[in-house]
């Protein structure tokens, strides 16, 4: 397997890791919706680096999911699709961890994130099968 490809996995590792915390904090009696919400941003953003990284590119170091985008743009442009889904997803890197800039996500934004980090998920799923098949040997 090249190297490039278990890095990769393990990014998909984490991302799946994120997605764990985010539906384990919805099924909990009291939901903290801004950690759902952050968790998705972070699970989008792992994933997005974990194509650039199983295609051999280097990821820039960004919360912003935009300018990772216009990285994967290049290589692969159907993930324009993914646009809308990064727009809801942005606002969770660093607005809902600070004090500062902080603002409570409601019911529906925390379920809106988890439905676009899922957009990313099964996009990811088609545009780079090979990182979520444990047994390839490339």
């Amino acid at each position: 397997m090249s190297e490039n490809l278990e890095i990769a996995r393990q990014w998909l590792a984490k991302a799946m890791n994120d997605l764990l915390n985010a539906d384990n904090n919805l099924k909990s009696e009291v939901i903290p919706f801004d950690t759902v919400c952050f968790h998705c941003q972070q699970a989008a953003e792992k994933l997005l680096k974990a194509y650039l990284i199983g295609n051999g590119q280097e990821y820039p170091f960004t919360h912003d999911l935009f300018l990772i985008l216009e990285k994967i743009l290049p290589i692969n442009s159907e993930v324009d699709e993914l646009r809308d889904s990064l727009a809801i997803l942005m606002p969770y890197a660093v607005e809902v961890r600070y004090p500062d800039d902080w603002y409570m996500p409601s019911d529906e934004d925390a379920k809106e994130a988890r439905e676009a980090v899922n957009n990313v998920l099964d996009w990811i799923k088609n545009a780079l099968p090979n990182i979520f098949n444990i047994t390839e040997n490339s």
